[in-house]
């Protein structure tokens, strides 16, 4: 397993990962890394001998910033909801409001589909940094750019510069994937993917 990235550059991302969600994960990883921070979430380790609930807490422990995606807390088919970005939400906030001087540096962004839509499920979570990006890649990279770039010292590029990158990303993957013998399948594999986009960024830097 390599060494958790630091603390204060580590940013929790709790999300769906279905595949109508896949063009927003997707922009949402590649923002985050190309304005110089490093995307921890459930699928980036594989060990049977912890469990999900234990890898969550741990990443969440190690990561200063959290950016939570409430977007399908919604009704499945059998009319059951999907708990599980609230759940991660309240394990991310428990540490801030509770932990010690380390946790409470945390800070968050919560996404929606829909602006205000939250106070109909989840109404708790008002005066918190909520920002709406309508289900479109570019409005998210937007807003996740924008508040990235008030937790940090460090200058950031534009958020539009951001969204031209990452279309650039996007139109070059096919040539990317040859040279890295990965097929379009193996994309949903975050690893690979996360590879992907590192080796893009490192031959197209942002300065």
């Amino acid at each position: 397993m390599m060494p958790a990235p630091a603390y204060g550059n580590s940013v929790f991302v709790n999300c769906p990962f279905d595949e109508d969600y896949k063009p927003l994960f997707r922009a949402l990883v590649f923002t985050i890394e190309y304005c110089g921070f490093k995307v921890r979430c459930a699928l980036e380790v594989d060990d049977a001998g912890e469990t999900r609930v234990e890898k969550i807490v741990r990443m969440i422990r190690e990561s200063r910033l959290g950016v939570h995606d409430v977007s399908r807390t919604e009704l499945n088919e059998r009319g059951l909801p999907r708990f599980n970005m609230p759940f991660e939400f309240g394990i991310f906030s428990g540490m801030k409001y509770a932990g010690d001087k380390r946790q409470r540096a945390k800070a968050l962004l919560v996404l929606d589909k829909e602006k205000y839509r939250y106070q109909q499920f989840l109404s708790d979570i008002a005066g918190q940094d909520i920002r709406s990006h309508e289900n479109d890649p570019d409005k998210l990279i937007r807003q996740l750019r924008d508040w990235l770039r008030n937790q940090t010292d460090r200058e950031l590029v534009g958020g539009e510069f951001v969204r031209k990158q990452y279309r650039e990303f996007r139109d070059q993957l096919p040539a990317l994937l040859r040279k890295t013998r990965l097929s379009e399948q193996d994309l949903d594999n975050f690893t690979d993917f996360k590879r992907l986009v590192y080796l893009w960024i490192a031959a197209n830097p942002a300065a």
